[in-house]
């Protein structure tokens, strides 16, 4: 049964405000999938914080303009568009995506936004590449923790020759 304009409208409203509050966005194709297939991504996208929402390359065009994204028009893409948003981590979204496509070729990636900027499906691949912000944080700390590591080795070294030190010579008057 075809959606009212109403629900239409709702629909509209409720993806522009996902957008909105989103960090990234990612837009997919993913027709041709299996019931089981689709399950199974939509069950991937809910374990890493990122909604899905299929819905017509119209209202999607609307939302986006709703939104106050310019630049895209899904009309372009070719297929079903599917729209993936992360609102927790920027490379959730096109993470769950793009290690999907690989493993099933039906999927591909039109392109997506970030920051409020449409980037290409090149741009997602690469999105999905970096770290996660856990990672990348823990990076930073190790890096951060670094220099203060090798001080506190370097001082340690010279307290435990001195002890070598003392022990020899405590040795040599035995």
């Amino acid at each position: 049964m075809p959606k009212t304009k109403q629900q239409k409208q709702t629909s509209i409203s409720q993806l522009a405000q996902d957008l909105k509050a989103a960090k990234v966005a990612v837009f997919a194709n993913f027709q041709g999938l299996t019931v089981e297939q689709s399950q199974d991504l939509r069950g991937k996208c809910r374990v890493e914080g990122v909604s899905v929402l299929a819905s017509k390359k119209t209202l999607v065009k609307r939302a986006l303009d709703e939104a106050g994204l310019t630049g895209i028009d899904p009309t372009d893409f070719v297929g079903g568009i599917a729209t993936f948003i992360g609102k927790e981590d920027e490379t959730a979204a096109a993470r769950v995506v793009n290690n999907f496509a690989k493993i099933h070729e039906l999927v591909s990636i039109f392109g997506g936004i970030l920051e409020g900027k449409y980037i290409s499906a090149t741009e997602v691949k690469n999105l999905a590449n970096l770290p996660n912000r856990q990672q990348l944080l823990g990076k930073l700390v190790g890096t951060l923790n670094a220099p203060i590591a090798g001080f506190v080795n370097v001082l340690a070294d010279n307290f435990r020759n001195l002890v070598n030190v003392l022990n020899n010579i405590k040795e040599a008057k035995v």
